[in-house]
């Protein structure tokens, strides 16, 4: 069993934004349910946070089942299997999907609104060019909202603040959260409209950061197992044409700040530790000084090992990819999520990860070039 509720060391999981990317996160979350993990805590953001909520709205031993109901209705459309699994064909069959889904739109998740909406008078004109009430839907039908909320499970999603554009998270451990908490923090203009909470307009929290990481690393005290699901990768090689351009784009614009998020952490560490050691070379007539104080009460940093799993293996994906929902590619993300994740939890590092005591130590296990792994800035091993 990979985590009990007695462990020191609490297990999360934080899934990035992606669109139709997402089936990769079921398929990390599939291999790590086969080894007995359940996370304490699970905090994500567009897409990330639809896979939050079905995974903490629903026991343990259905939770891969309603993550697959789930993908496979939004798949439901575009059954056809190309004949060619990758190469030239394959990528002219996902932009005729996604050009399909753009026209159409997606079982239970949006729809295109009538032309009329945008015509009837004294009316307001739509904010967003789909209407996403079937995602609402399919949330009630999926999620145990009772359950996410009162569960042991501590969730977090992110959205964006349309008048402020200030960046919040919207926590059960902070407040009852339903499903328009979920589609606010997948509202992503121009596409979808924003979602209305107390009040208030809210947008996808893609806007700003397409991670929760930060949030997660700001908010805990003490050792933390992260596993960071992320669905843009940012090492590519150059384009070659349009098409590639937009994709690398995608790919830089989205691609989580993982490396940025722990380096900076790190730093922090050290100075906290810093401060730390001249604290206690302070003679006693300074220790009453107020500024001694604040340094004194600085938290000090557990250890910190983040999984870092990235969705790279797919070589027919094209620039449409976070919105090509065809059954045949949601089944080719999901099946590279259960290879990386079981190949990530399998290796030798992983399973040495214990002895790191101190500081964020980043396991990259997948990596093209081999296995990386990372303590701040510094390289403890890169390569095979």
């Amino acid at each position: 069993m990979m985590h009990s509720p007695s462990r020191s060391r609490p297990d999360v999981l934080v899934l990035q934004g992606g669109g139709a990317l997402g089936a990769y996160q079921a398929g990390v979350y599939e291999a790590l349910h086969q080894t007995g993990f359940e996370p304490d805590w699970i905090a994500g953001i567009s897409i990330g946070a639809i896979n939050a909520a079905i995974i903490a709205g629903n026991p343990a031993e259905r939770r891969v089942e309603r993550l697959r109901q789930f993908w496979d209705l939004v798949s439901s459309e575009w059954l056809v299997q190309p004949l060619v699994p990758e190469g030239t064909v394959r990528q002219w069959f996902n932009e005729w999907a996604a050009a399909g889904i753009m026209a159409g739109g997606v079982p239970g998740f949006f729809r295109p609104r009538p032309p009329v909406d945008w015509l009837l008078p004294g009316e307001m004109p739509p904010l967003g060019v789909y209407d996403t009430t079937p995602l609402r839907d399919t949330l009630l039908e999926l999620v145990d909202f009772d359950r996410l909320n009162d569960g042991a499970m501590r969730v977090s999603v992110g959205a964006v603040n349309v008048r402020t554009g200030n960046f919040s998270y919207f926590d059960n451990r902070e407040r009852t959260i339903g499903p328009e908490h979920v589609m606010a923090s997948g509202a992503l203009p121009p596409g979808f409209p924003p979602v209305m909470i107390d009040g208030e307009a809210w947008w996808d929290g893609g806007l700003v950061s397409n991670t929760p990481l930060q949030h997660v690393l700001d908010e805990a005290q003490g050792d933390l197992t992260v596993f960071q699901v992320d669905l843009f990768h940012a090492l590519g090689d150059m384009p070659t044409n349009i098409s590639e351009v937009l994709q690398r784009d995608k790919d830089i614009r989205y691609s989580s700040r993982t490396r940025m998020n722990t380096d900076l952490q790190q730093q922090l560490e050290e100075l906290r530790l810093a401060a730390a050691r001249l604290v206690a070379k302070l003679p006693p007539e300074l220790q009453d000084d107020p500024d001694v104080r604040a340094l004194s009460v600085l938290p000090r940093p557990g250890a910190v090992c983040v999984l870092h799993l990235i969705n790279r293996r797919e070589p027919f994906e094209t620039q449409s990819k976070d919105y090509e929902f065809s059954r045949a590619t949601v089944n080719g993300h999901w099946e590279s999520g259960i290879a990386d994740g079981t190949e990530s939890l399998r290796h030798p590092l992983w399973q040495a990860r214990d002895r790191y005591r101190r500081g964020i130590v980043t396991f990259d296990l997948t990596h093209p070039d081999g296995p990386q792994v990372r303590c701040g800035d510094e390289a403890l091993l890169t390569g095979s």
